[in-house]
């Protein structure tokens, strides 16, 4: 019989939070766990939960992504991250909709919930954050992007209501851990895009805009101090990715 569906979880150094992730996705036919070259105990975590664990070398998001869906054998691909969990709303609706009602729909957003330094956050563009991680395989082509990456598709796109639980950033420390690993690749897709030199004007202009967006369109400060800090957060990344641009375009000058 064919499996209906298939977890696929990308994953790096996630001991500490994966193994909820791995719990709320018990019910799918198959969980396949991508595992970039982990130190810790990702992998055997995943495997004492029964996954199928997939060991795989360097890669781009898109490229570990495109591995999972190679891997899989479900007529549905659910992409879901080690900090992520599916929350009982959003199984019944896979469940009850997706699954025994097919429709021409052959891929489908789902909202996120994110909790961010322990708050949930209903401001500031974090809801509600859809993610297109439901997916019929026979309609995939692929991801694409070496950040924020996007599937590749043939036919109609649907949103779900029920959500995926986040759980994006616990501390300040993590938060900006990852923000060096992020920029890195953003400043270098820029980069390679030509971007225009970095001057004063640009880089109080980028922060200028993520500013207004974040505190005062999209009303930051609504979620309290968590939203406030988070939302002041983005205008620091948003500068250092900025920051990284100017200084490769600076090594073409010298």
């Amino acid at each position: 019989m064919a499996l209906k569906i298939s977890a696929v979880i990308i994953a790096q150094n996630e001991e500490k939070k994966i193994g909820d992730c791995l719990e709320s996705v018990k019910w799918v036919d198959e969980v396949i766990v991508i595992d970039n070259e982990s130190t810790d105990k990702t992998a055997a975590i995943a495997t004492k939960f029964g996954a199928k664990v997939v060991n795989f070398r360097g890669g781009t998001y898109s490229t570990r992504k495109n591995k999972g869906a190679e891997e899989a054998k479900g007529e549905w691909l659910l992409y879901i991250d080690a900090d992520e969990r599916v929350t009982p709303e959003l199984r019944k609706e896979i469940e009850d909709r997706v699954l025994k009602n097919p429709t021409e729909t052959v891929i489908y957003a789902i909202p996120r919930r994110n909790i961010i330094l322990g708050r949930e956050l209903h401001h500031g563009g974090w809801w509600p954050d859809y993610v297109k991680h439901l997916i019929k395989k026979d309609s995939f082509n692929g991801w694409k992007g070496d950040l924020h990456e996007e599937p590749i598709f043939d036919g109609e796109l649907g949103h779900l209501k029920g959500a995926l639980l986040h759980i994006k950033h616990d501390n300040l420390s993590e938060m900006v851990e990852k923000t060096n690993d992020w920029s890195n690749i953003e400043a270098r897709l820029m980069y390679e895009a030509n971007h225009p030199p970095m001057n004063i004007f640009r880089f109080v202009s980028a922060m200028f805009r993520e500013f207004w967006l974040r505190m005062i369109k999209q009303m930051a400060f609504m979620d309290g101090v968590e939203g406030t800090i988070y939302a002041i957060y983005q205008v620091y990344s948003r500068f250092i990715s900025y920051a990284k641009l100017w200084e490769m375009q600076l090594k073409d000058q010298n």
